[in-house]
């Protein structure tokens, strides 16, 4: 870790202890979205962690970013997810396609937590085959107008801007869709339904509904037409925030587990000494250390300027698949105590299932890794 590494992850261990690990358990029981949280996010900078200093953000790079995610999803998952949701996708997209004056109007709210930003690409039908997309912004003089439906958007209800993906050409064309901004209180924009979910409660996932939403011309983010193709760069970083995050939540059952290991008696003696645990737990540490390597690659590459499309699959694919297998092996070295609320195993066990499925599902990450190796 460098020096602002260390600091960001210490300064996130002191304020969850206070702020988080003490209402974890009621928010998750609840599926309570802890807006306050975010807004004290904002104070210490870590809802603008990329965004440069000028648009009042930290200024940091991808090494930062990935510690300040991981170290929020050991204390909990769900607000590591929805921080990594409105910094990556929407804070994200806004600072990557904007126009300066764009970003000088967007970009203070959302890294201050003024404003909580969601982002709309996924709808009912259409998950991994975004091209069919079925929401549609049709140009009526100098505005557009949008009608549709977007689903397990985060911050869908609470989010106060969104960056929605709708199609303005023909359905399949890579080039027929558009990036629109559309802030709350737009008419014709409004919340659906809130989705009752496994894991990941404290992170609030909703619908977006557009009914006649009419969105001003200088709401495009870059150039009509852009919006697919703008999204898959989005979600390349993007794919460096899940495997941040699932670092984190691996990290945090290994912790446990290790810990336990040394305190839990059986026969006379801790339950590490036993080959059938401390092999677990190398195979976890093994995994992890391997996830952790191919996260910060693409972050290096990341900050380089350079293409993270193969890099950013493998570190999401592997890191969510290790953080499932430390989160189920955790489980396990608790035994019958992995399965209460009392420890927070079972809450990692629960949460970290999504990562292997969202921004891009374990099976969709192989897949662009295998065409990436055709273009090697």
């Amino acid at each position: 870790m460098n020096e602002n590494q260390s600091m960001i992850a210490q300064m996130i261990r002191d304020f969850g202890e206070k702020e988080i690990t003490p209402f974890r358990n009621a928010w998750d029981d609840e599926q309570k979205f802890p807006i306050e949280v975010f807004k004290k996010f904002g104070a210490l900078g870590l809802m603008g962690v990329l965004v440069p200093a000028e648009y009042g953000g930290s200024g940091f790079g991808y090494h930062e970013y990935i510690t300040a995610i991981s170290e929020v999803a050991k204390l909990d998952p769900g607000i590591g997810l929805s921080l990594a949701a409105h910094n990556s996708l929407c804070t994200g997209h806004i600072l990557q396609f904007g126009s300066e004056e764009q970003k000088q109007k967007w970009l203070p709210k959302l890294a201050t937590a003024e404003w909580i930003g969601a982002w709309g690409l996924t709808e009912p039908n259409t998950g991994s085959d975004a091209g069919n997309m079925k929401t549609v912004a049709k140009q009526d003089g100098d505005s557009w107008v949008l009608n549709g439906a977007k689903n397990w958007i985060t911050h869908g209800k609470s989010g106060d801007i969104a960056v929605v993906i709708a199609r303005t050409g023909e359905v399949g064309d890579s080039h027929g869709m558009t990036a629109f901004v559309v802030e709350r209180g737009t008419p014709g924009f409004k919340a659906g339904k809130k989705e009752d979910k496994l894991g990941m409660r404290t992170s609030e996932t909703a619908e977006m509904i557009f009914e006649d939403c009419r969105i001003p011309a200088e709401n495009i983010l870059g150039k009509v037409g852009e919006g697919f193709i703008q999204s898959m760069k989005v979600l390349d970083g993007g794919r460096i925030s899940i495997a941040a995050l699932s670092l984190g939540i691996a990290e945090g059952a290994f912790e446990a587990a290790l810990a336990y290991s040394q305190e839990r008696h059986q026969f006379n003696q801790p339950i590490f000494n036993f080959q059938g645990i401390s092999f677990k737990l190398a195979d976890m540490a093994t995994q992890l250390e391997a996830a952790k390597l191919l996260t910060h690659r693409a972050a290096e590459l990341k900050n380089n300027g350079q293409k993270v499309t193969r890099e950013s699959a493998m570190a999401k694919y592997h890191a969510s698949e290790c953080a499932v297998h430390c989160a189920t092996e955790a489980v396990q070295i608790f035994g019958g105590y992995g399965y209460t609320k009392d420890y927070p195993v079972e809450k990692f066990y629960r949460d970290s299932k999504l990562c292997t499925i969202g921004e891009g599902t374990s099976e969709i990450q192989k897949l662009v890794i295998a065409r990436e190796l055709l273009k090697h």
